[in-house]
């Protein structure tokens, strides 16, 4: 029997999620065991969530995957290789044997490729060296260039983003020496970010049909849309864009010059950039226009703010999760869980009040994951669901 892992933000869940699922089994086992480490109630992009962690786990449980975990906020709003080095540790670390991801290339070949030059010793000073002599050019931009030199064409594949992600697995697998075997699978339907057309839909466009107000039940099993129909009916979902807006405004002009300096990703002056922008700016949106420039992408800024008001300090997403907190289960998971013990190298965490037990570093994560998600449920409609300390006293949905 396999255990297969699932790097995901499932946001929403959909019909491309459940066919990565289907087609992961079919070909590697229909008796494997889908394990889904999963951005709790913020997403890498720097936003909440549309729905909270614990509807979207429970989705993806009744449409599929057999064992859904939170990865931890540090991790969850961290770069593109600090989200991907948290998540293939943990998935390794729960007794996973296989990755299974979408990328728009859809092969391993070149994939692995990129992977490996950009394990490289130096690589980062070369990218570095190249944008001293060529200001103009990004991050992003340099390191591709300097990888079109050494690989031709497949340098090119990094401007896609699943692409991005799939060699940031690659290169934490092999600089973890982790024994996950990558498994990809060509994405389909609507690129990221984009509109498309057909049953398949991206899953930011599912996000802008549900603010809009529009059926999104197409795209999504009919299973998922029940748990998510649910949650609009009952007034859990983030869907109203201004009351987060003044969310975190507030809280951004609260915080002090030094807590920006001490952002992940605040070096170079962009914390101090970004503290102006603040001091200066009446929307969000002029905030991330004030500080992003050409070398300073609008995702880094985004998660900036973020990690400002949920007290996201650099440093916390170093290394890797210290425990693993099951979110949903269905019976094949379960049955899973019964026989772990032999199989991981991580603690689970099926009770809350557990946390308290794996020292420091776990319960003040725990703790910082508990605050994060006392605010997202300001976002809510409904004002009975709004109160405090819920983090501690919710267990697994088992479905």
């Amino acid at each position: 029997m396999n255990i297969i892992g699932i790097v995901c933000e499932y946001n929403p869940f959909h019909k491309g999620h459940a066919w990565q699922i289907e087609a992961s089994r079919e070909a590697l086992g229909e008796d494997s065991v889908i394990v889904c480490a999963m951005s709790g109630d913020y997403v890498q992009r720097g936003e909440a969530a549309i729905f909270s962690k614990f509807a979207r786990a429970e989705a993806a449980c009744r449409c599929g995957a057999d064992l859904v975990f939170e990865l931890p906020l540090p991790w969850a709003i961290s770069s593109a290789e600090g989200f991907a080095r948290g998540a293939v540790s943990m998935l390794a670390g729960l007794g996973c044997n296989y990755l299974s991801f979408g990328s728009e290339h859809g092969s391993l070949d070149m994939l692995e490729q990129l992977a490996c030059q950009l394990n490289r010793k130096n690589i980062i000073e070369e990218i570095k060296q190249l944008m001293d002599k060529e200001p103009r050019l990004s991050f992003a931009a340099a390191r591709q260039q300097l990888l079109a030199g050494q690989l031709g064409e497949a340098a090119a594949l990094l401007e896609k983003p699943n692409n991005i992600l799939a060699v940031e697995y690659l290169k934490a697998i092999k600089q973890l020496n982790l024994r996950l075997r990558p498994f990809t699978l060509e994405r389909r339907g609507s690129g990221h970010d984009q509109p498309g057309d057909g049953e398949l839909r991206s899953a930011s466009e599912l996000r802008d049909m549900l603010r809009l107000g529009k059926d999104p039940s197409e795209h999504i099993p009919e299973a998922a849309m029940e748990v998510f129909r649910r949650e609009m009916q009952q007034g859990r979902a983030a869907l109203d864009a201004d009351r987060w807006e003044l969310a975190l405004m507030s809280r951004l002009r609260m915080l002090r010059e030094n807590s920006y300096l001490s952002l992940p990703d605040g070096g170079d002056g962009v914390g101090q950039r970004l503290y102006s922008a603040v001091k200066t700016a009446s929307s969000l949106e002029e905030i991330l226009k004030l500080t992003a420039a050409r070398r300073i992408p609008l995702a880094r800024v985004r998660r900036m703010c973020l990690c400002a008001v949920l007290g996201v300090e650099k440093g916390l997403a170093d290394g890797i999760p210290p425990y693993a907190r099951l979110l949903a289960a269905n019976e094949r998971g379960r049955r899973y869980l019964r026989d772990i013990d032999n199989k991981t190298t991580i603690y689970v965490v099926t009770k809350p009040a557990h946390v308290k037990y794996l020292g420091p570093q776990a319960s003040n994560l725990f703790a910082l994951g508990a605050s994060a998600h006392d605010m997202f449920t300001l976002l809510y409609a409904s004002q009975k669901d709004r109160f405090a300390g819920q983090d501690w006293k919710t267990g697994p949905k088992i479905v």
